[in-house]
């Protein structure tokens, strides 16, 4: 069996989402057990996705979907939103500045470890998330239990920030950050000589 080719985060492309990929995003949370395992609030029959998913489909959704592509295969899904429109979240999170949030999961096992999820995050952080003129710093906030998630967002390069407890889930979260500076000037650092 040839060895598989090296994952080229050149080849990852960040599609807005589409009606049509919902049924995709229902595969993956319902019949992946690692994406299941931390999504499962999600998982459920298909009407359960498009109520939660589709108001995600546009330019005027507050929470915009993306799907993440390696080359034109869709891997995974990804979403991003101001911290300032969920007024709620926004109190738990309690940071100063215009901060973005940022989600994803990787639906094709294949496609995840060996660094794939962190580079996939540097780079839609870069492109999207701080395309944002307004951004100043993003936020992810993974389950405390998901060392895995934790030590990929770690790799690329969000640091810990607080723990905090979610009383709308009952979950208690590692929020992660990364500021404009970091995430941008990481990006220009490994381009120069």
């Amino acid at each position: 069996m040839p060895a598989e080719p090296r994952f080229d985060a050149a080849r990852v492309n960040f599609r807005a989402l589409a009606h049509h990929d919902l049924r995709l995003i229902h595969r993956w949370i319902n019949d992946d057990p690692e994406v299941r395992q931390w999504w499962s609030r999600e998982a459920g029959p298909f009407e359960k996705i498009v109520a939660k998913y589709a108001p995600r489909i546009g330019a005027t959704s507050l929470t915009r979907g993306y799907i993440i592509q390696y080359d034109t295969h869709s891997i995974g899904y990804i979403q991003e939103y101001l911290i300032r429109d969920y007024p709620d979240w926004q109190r738990l999170v309690d940071v100063p500045e215009v901060s973005a949030g940022v989600d994803l999961f990787v639906g094709e096992a294949a496609y995840r470890g060996q660094g794939r999820g962190s580079a996939t995050l540097r780079k839609f952080v870069r492109e999207v998330v701080f395309a944002r003129p307004e951004v100043e710093s993003c936020i992810i906030g993974p389950e405390e239990s998901n060392a895995r998630a934790i030590r990929s967002y770690e790799k690329a390069g969000f640091s810990f920030l607080k723990s905090i407890h979610d009383p709308d889930s009952d979950e208690h979260n590692r929020l992660l950050r990364i500021t404009r500076a970091d995430a941008l000037g990481a990006a220009v650092s490994r381009r120069a000589p």
